[in-house]
């Protein structure tokens, strides 16, 4: 990610952030290739698409996110009275949330199911795990769909996306109040090393490291329950293994705890 010439590292504390960080990728990733729509934007488009759906099979991330959207929603109640938090600002983001959680609680909203039920999304599904399976002659009548105008390949691309935008936008909003959700630190790493201990009793979710966008170095950053450690990287080529820097490196941190 980057942004303001910097560049920003993340690495999720827990599974469910995980998940929420795949989701906000694979959705970028459709919103970039859906510009354009070419033969080629589409098949990334449809291959984000069933990747998605993968992600939505192999774990509950429906409940995932009705569970966080009320998390926050809880978090913003507490903060109505507070003078320093802007009224509107706070009521506008709560509002959001309700509706979405409000769609997310229906008895009739299943995500993907427009994506399940197609049989052209079905006999792709079925050749993805193929080194190359979804060329041609493999699959004729993806082909003939892939040159089919432009104007039908955004609006059945549309069609298939339908169901999954309450998943989108609730994945960005959570996303989006985790990352908020702290102030940066300016600190260094002395010869490409620190760590720092958690409090287990506060929720961390979401470790960003900010280098300059000029940085020679990156960072690898693992953690757990209790701590986290950021070893700052140095590669001079790609054809050899990186090696931990044995320099002083200055960089911006945010704990994400919400």
């Amino acid at each position: 990610m980057i942004m303001q010439n910097k560049i920003a590292y993340e690495q999720p504390l827990n599974e469910r952030m995980r998940n929420f960080l795949r989701l906000e990728h694979l959705f970028n990733l459709i919103d970039f290739r859906s510009q354009e729509a070419s033969e080629w934007d589409c098949r990334t488009v449809l291959e984000s698409l069933l990747e998605i759906n993968g992600l939505l099979n192999r774990s509950d991330l429906k409940t995932e996110l009705i569970k966080e959207l009320k998390r926050h929603i809880s978090i913003l109640a507490s903060l109505k009275n507070n003078p320093a938090v802007n009224e509107n600002r706070l009521n506008s983001i709560n509002n959001n949330m309700t509706d979405l959680l409000t769609i997310l609680c229906g008895n009739n909203y299943h995500p993907g199911t427009l994506l399940k039920d197609d049989e052209l999304i079905t006999s792709i599904k079925q050749r993805t795990s193929i080194p190359g399976g979804t060329c041609a002659f493999d699959l004729p009548r993806f082909h003939y769909w892939l040159s089919q105008p432009s104007s039908i390949r955004r609006k059945d691309l549309i069609k298939w996306m339908t169901d999954l935008e309450p998943i989108k936008k609730s994945t960005f909003i959570a996303i989006d109040m985790v990352r908020n959700s702290s102030d940066p630190i300016s600190e260094k790493a002395e010869t490409g090393f620190y760590q720092r201990p958690l409090d287990p009793s506060l929720s961390c979710q979401l470790i960003r490291v900010f280098l300059p966008t000029a940085s020679r170095y990156y960072p690898e950053i693992s953690g757990g329950k209790h701590r986290f450690t950021i070893r700052f990287m140095e590669e001079s080529t790609t054809d050899f293994r990186p090696a931990q820097s044995k320099n002083d490196i200055n960089f911006e941190l945010h704990c994400c705890i919400l």
